[in-house]
């Protein structure tokens, strides 16, 4: 496991945007975040999870959070520019940007894999990834310390079989944390990372493998200090590296 320790106040003051903030390892982050500091704003498809994740965040008494509903599969350019401008209206910069959401697609051969299936998943965990990038950047050019955390897996840095459309999108991932930190680099108020979460205790790595017993991975909360690192100040500086949580 990552390691590192996190002071109390380590996000105090920090505006952040976690994509797929309703359940999983979106929902950790996002708790862990508001816990530090943070006010979080939660993005996602699914309205009535990210209200259980505020309502959370508003029980332990955290700085209040956002609830942004966003489909990103279906959303249009011009959606993108109105999520833009209602952060900087609220809040007049974004200090980070942690892309954790994602679909899986079908695990299959490349031969069996259809082209409607393949463009699906690169369009929610790429083209997506890449228009909320892109439309937030001015935003997060803004913060004094801003950190844009890409989630990747090992799938996305050696290919394996049968993990096709959704290991492809995550080596473009990588392509474009390595080409945004490139194009930031002398900037130095703004990084770009990506992370590996890892074999994770999620409805995504059971779909991905229902045989496996779930207990035999860590539960999201226990790989958040590697997330709490990146989006903080002590990784100020750290730059178009590629993490793992474990």
């Amino acid at each position: 496991m990552f390691d590192y320790t996190a002071p109390p106040d380590l996000l105090d003051g920090r505006v952040i945007l976690v994509t797929g903030a309703g359940r999983g390892i979106g929902a950790a982050a996002a708790l862990a975040y508001a816990a530090h500091g943070a006010t979080v704003l939660l993005l996602g498809k699914t309205e009535a999870n990210l209200n259980q994740v505020y309502d959370q965040i508003q029980a332990a008494g955290y700085p209040q959070a956002v609830v942004i509903p966003f489909n990103l599969e279906t959303a249009l350019p011009h959606q993108y520019d109105e999520l833009a401008v209602m952060i900087e209206n609220e809040f007049g910069r974004l200090d980070g940007l942690l892309h954790n959401a994602s679909i899986i697609g079908p695990r299959t051969s490349v031969d069996q894999l259809s082209g409607e299936h393949f463009m699906r998943v690169m369009h929610v965990n790429v083209n997506a990834m890449f228009m909320l990038t892109q439309t937030l950047l001015p935003l997060l050019k803004l913060s004094a310390d801003g950190s844009v955390v890409f989630t990747s897996s090992s799938v996305g840095r050696k290919g394996r079989a049968y993990w096709g459309a959704y290991g492809v999108s995550k080596f473009a991932t990588e392509g474009l944390m390595q080409t945004l930190a490139d194009e930031l680099d002398a900037m130095g108020t703004l990084r770009a990372n990506s992370l590996n979460p890892g074999a994770t205790r999620t409805s995504m790595r059971a779909q991905a493998y229902p045989a496996e017993p779930p207990e035999k991975n860590p539960l999201p909360e226990a790989i958040m200090p590697v997330y709490l690192y990146l989006m903080g100040p002590d990784s100020k500086g750290v730059n178009g590296q590629a993490f793992n949580a474990q």
